[in-house]
């Protein structure tokens, strides 16, 4: 029997039955190598999928010893026969020969057992080849196409919004400005600068997606965004991705409705395609990840007014750290007591005061608050965001000018509102932050393959 061209490990399991008795070559990368005095056993990987193929030799066929002298960490090819494993749903290969491809020292960092994740985001080039990370970047692959697929089937555009911008959407002034200018010590003079004025890495692309749904309908922007927050902490990034839809014609219960059906489906997406990943990431963390995603797909979502929540977290009985205030943001242990303890449940909180919310944010009439929204999901506390956008020229510039937003790097916005403006809503969801939930790791930095933070930047 001849040997076939190269096989996927992936093919293998999913063809296992009709591969049985036939001569195959795989190729890929040790994960782990145990010897015994008359045969050994090497787990091999190829990124196929995230089982691993194990290889099975005896002493009588590795006669050099060039079988046994192969390290963990090793690339390699092998050749032999497919055969039944020793549980009945697997398959592996007994080996007639294995080429090493590319050697790897015995000081080789990924050794076969439980780093911690500190160790390994010191080694961010080589934590990829752990399974927790095979794990969480497969997952994050299949997110990523989940969003796709959900907005495509929906008839919205995929939009790509520039990463250098001359405005700082939310006014906070957290960034990181571009220019080819040489520091002198001096407020350098940005009318000599490469664009002519001003400019930074973008915060958001809600505003140039906004252009376009005046134009599509509905539309959405997926893609890096960026704050130069000195923070620290498990939740930040300088660097993170950001799924933001905008819809034509959509007040804010038909965002809620959005929401609800985006979220839900992007989790169905995921348990359906990752559960052996899912599976081994429970064991990890100790946490019920499919048993929460699954409760969330089959819930009703609930729909509270602000005023409503900061009642029920008054009249709670709970010994808050913060105490709920009217006209204030609620705390991380107030998103925990609302959706694990009062509603058990995802929830909507809608109609924000309109002070600790953005300036493109529609103003009821009520003039306190805002049609904006955040939902909060058990074990994660807030997950996305959104509101019906300010479409009243007059209302919008007014509170541009109330909290200093210049009209200058903002006159296109404001003229979206001059020329055939209508109702339209919109929502940010933070793709890093999704994956925290979905993959229970508790750093920001362990869901992204390369982070930037304060201090880091090496890889």
């Amino acid at each position: 029997m001849s040997i076939e061209k190269r096989i996927k490990i992936k093919d293998l399991f999913q063809k296992s039955e009709e591969q049985i008795g036939k001569e195959v070559t795989v190729r890929g990368w040790v994960r782990n190598h145990r010897k015994q005095k008359n045969m050994g056993f090497i787990e091999l990987y190829d990124g196929s999928c995230f089982k691993s193929l194990q290889l099975v030799y005896s002493a009588e066929s590795d006669v050099d010893g060039k079988i046994k002298s192969i390290r963990n960490g090793s690339c390699v090819e092998a050749s032999g026969t497919v055969r039944q494993g020793f549980q009945n749903e697997t398959v592996e290969l007994n080996v007639s020969q294995i080429d090493l491809l590319g050697d790897c020292p015995e000081d080789y960092p990924m050794q076969p057992k439980r780093h911690s994740v500190e160790f390994l985001r010191e080694n961010a080039y080589l934590r990829p080849r752990t399974r927790l990370f095979q794990a969480v970047f497969r997952i994050r692959s299949v997110a990523a196409q989940a969003v796709h697929r959900y907005f495509t089937e929906h008839g919205f555009l995929y939009v790509h919004t520039p990463l250098i911008t001359a405005n700082d959407a939310e006014g906070a002034g957290n960034t990181f400005t571009v220019t080819t200018l040489e520091a002198n010590g001096n407020k350098p003079d940005y009318k000599n600068d490469f664009f002519g004025l001003h400019t930074s890495l973008a915060v958001t692309g809600q505003l140039e997606a906004e252009v376009f749904a005046m134009a599509f309908g509905n539309v959405y922007t997926f893609g890096p965004t960026f704050r130069a927050e000195n923070s620290n902490t498990k939740t930040h990034m300088a660097e993170f991705w950001m799924i933001e839809p905008e819809m034509a014609f959509c007040d804010l219960e038909q965002l809620m409705d959005v929401e609800e059906d985006f979220l839900k489906s992007v989790l169905s997406y995921i348990m359906e395609q990752c559960d052996d990943e899912l599976a081994f990431l429970e064991k990890y963390t100790s946490l019920p990840l499919r048993e929460r995603m699954k409760a969330v797909t089959e819930s009703e979502i609930e729909r509270v007014r602000h005023e409503e929540v900061i009642r029920i977290l008054k009249e709670a009985g709970e010994n808050f750290e913060f105490e709920p205030e009217y006209g204030q943001d609620i705390a991380k242990e107030h998103e925990k007591y609302l959706t694990e303890k009062y509603f058990k449940a995802p929830v909507f909180v809608y109609d924000w005061p309109k002070d600790i919310k953005a300036f493109y944010m529609y103003q009821n009439d009520d003039g306190k608050t805002v049609a904006a929204v955040d939902l909060l999901v058990p074990g994660a506390g807030e997950l996305m965001g959104g509101s019906q956008r300010e479409v009243r020229y007059d209302l919008l510039k007014n509170r541009m000018d109330e909290l200093g937003i210049s009209e200058e790097s903002l006159w296109w916005y404001l003229n979206l509102r001059k020329y055939g403006g209508c109702d339209h809503s919109g929502f940010g969801m933070g793709f890093e932050r999704l994956l925290m939930y979905v993959t229970g790791m508790e750093n920001i930095r362990d869901v992204i393959p390369f982070h930037r933070t304060p201090g880091s930047c090496e890889y």
